[in-house]
């Protein structure tokens, strides 16, 4: 069973492009709205149409009642908005990081690079900005739901499912990453950027082609995001990020996974 955590604050127009956001698919997806409580019948509004669709709703009206809801339930993607009451979704998505690795989207009308690499930094998978396009947002939680159920998952005889460079293990039946056999937890994006270079240990890959294979998009502009998950797997992998062993960067090209 898979499950979306939707974690947003808006007016009356976010709300409403809400209501249009969750028509992804019939589906078995747990569902939490989180909304300030002055938005109740919003979120009562949009339980009924997500109902109707085939989800299961649960609503929270702050950042902690949320937290307390991820303790109970399994949820399987975040859409997250940054300002919150009681829990900033900053805040709130470096809680959650601590516990669980479900894609999350943070949503926010802070659009500048700073902002942006913030959000990538504490734990986002992705970031739109505010006003967004909700076929956009739709396509977005789909191919998030997509790499995070089924990206990776192996048609393979058991002992193919098995990447190992070094001390580095990647068991992708079990999705499971060890470093000297102590495991490691990365974010599903995380997961897939390092599962690709482990599968082609030793070529080359530049930051477009990075992240055209893992967000499925066309790259523009995307730098600093694919950027910002490279660092993130080497803080969790490497003994010294500043000296790496496995992942390399060729300078002007893009990044490796070194033959060892």
């Amino acid at each position: 069973m898979a499950g979306i955590l939707v974690y947003y604050k808006g007016g009356d127009e976010l709300c409403t492009t809400y209501w249009y956001v969750m028509m992804i698919k019939k589906s078995y997806f747990f569902i939490i709205i989180t909304y300030q409580y002055v938005d109740k019948e919003i979120v009562e509004a949009i339980e009924i149409y997500l109902s109707q669709e085939g989800y299961k709703v649960l609503k929270a009206y702050d950042g902690e009642e949320a937290l307390k809801l991820l303790d109970k339930h399994k949820v399987d993607l975040l859409i997250i908005d940054v300002m919150m009451p009681r829990l900033d979704g900053i805040r709130a998505t470096l809680k959650i990081r601590e516990k669980q690795n479900m894609p999350i989207i943070i949503l926010s009308a802070k659009s500048e690079d700073a902002d942006k690499i913030l959000g990538l930094n504490v734990g986002a998978d992705d970031y739109m900005t505010k006003p967004f396009n909700p076929l956009e947002l739709t396509a977005r939680v789909k191919s998030q739901l997509r790499r995070y159920t089924q990206l990776g998952s192996t048609v393979e005889k058991e002992n193919q499912a098995v990447y190992t460079v070094g001390g580095l293990m990647i068991d992708d039946d079990q999705k499971e990453i060890t470093v000297d056999g102590e495991p490691v937890k990365l974010t599903p994006i995380e997961y897939n950027i390092l599962l690709l270079l482990v599968k082609n240990q030793g070529k080359v890959f530049s930051i477009d082609q990075i992240y055209e294979s893992i967000w499925n998009e066309d790259a523009i502009g995307v730098d600093n995001t694919v950027a910002v998950h490279i660092r993130h797997i080497r803080e969790k992998i490497e003994i010294n990020p500043k000296e790496p062993r496995y992942l390399k960067v060729v300078w002007g090209v893009g990044y490796k996974i070194e033959k060892l």
